[in-house]
């Protein structure tokens, strides 16, 4: 079955960034490719009973199951070993990432304590937007009484476009929720 978020997309936004940006056909406007979400677990990626429960609540929250990602090389001020764990890491891809950005929007973010928005800065040169979530216990598929410690999420949004205002504008249209800029 197709996500409603996907049906939204090809349906209503992608004919009004058309018809706003000038776009000779559809296929010139931004497109969602991927989303990678990374979970850094430092010096507790040794203990295997924290790297486990953390692996399970990254499958519950994407659907997925987690990579464990490995240090490249040893740094004595980290008190990091070449080849430990690192941390986890999921790369989601057509339905499952339509329906990760809807629970994203739609439930997640609203539950953050002193929410304000997202950061419009967040976005690089290439029209890939990233940013941070502090408790990974935002998201309902994980069990708060099971959690041994909050740890934090880094999200990545993939966006292939022209600009980084092409980027932005679809982000606007799937309910991201950014923080109003001022000028001083």
């Amino acid at each position: 079955m197709t996500p409603r978020l996907k049906l939204n997309i090809t349906k209503d936004i992608e004919p009004a960034l058309k018809e706003k940006f000038g776009y000779k056909n559809l296929y010139m406007g931004p497109r969602i490719q991927k989303i990678v979400l990374n979970m850094g677990l430092g010096l507790d990626g040794n203990d295997q009973k924290i790297l486990k429960s953390c692996q399970e609540d990254l499958a519950n929250i994407t659907g997925q199951m987690p990579v464990i990602t490995k240090f490249k090389k040893s740094v004595a001020n980290f008190k990091t070993r070449k080849n430990t764990n690192a941390g986890l890491k999921v790369t989601l891809r057509k339905n499952k990432m339509y329906e990760f950005i809807d629970r994203l929007t739609n439930i997640a973010l609203p539950r953050i304590k002193d929410f304000r928005g997202l950061n419009p800065n967040g976005f690089d040169k290439y029209g890939n937007y990233t940013f941070g979530v502090k408790e990974h216990i935002i998201f309902p598929e994980v069990n708060f009484d099971k959690v041994d410690k909050i740890r934090g999420l880094d999200i990545t949004i993939v966006i292939k476009s022209q600009k980084v205002v092409h980027s932005f504008e679809l982000l606007k249209h799937l309910n991201f929720p950014f923080r109003e800029t001022r000028s001083n």
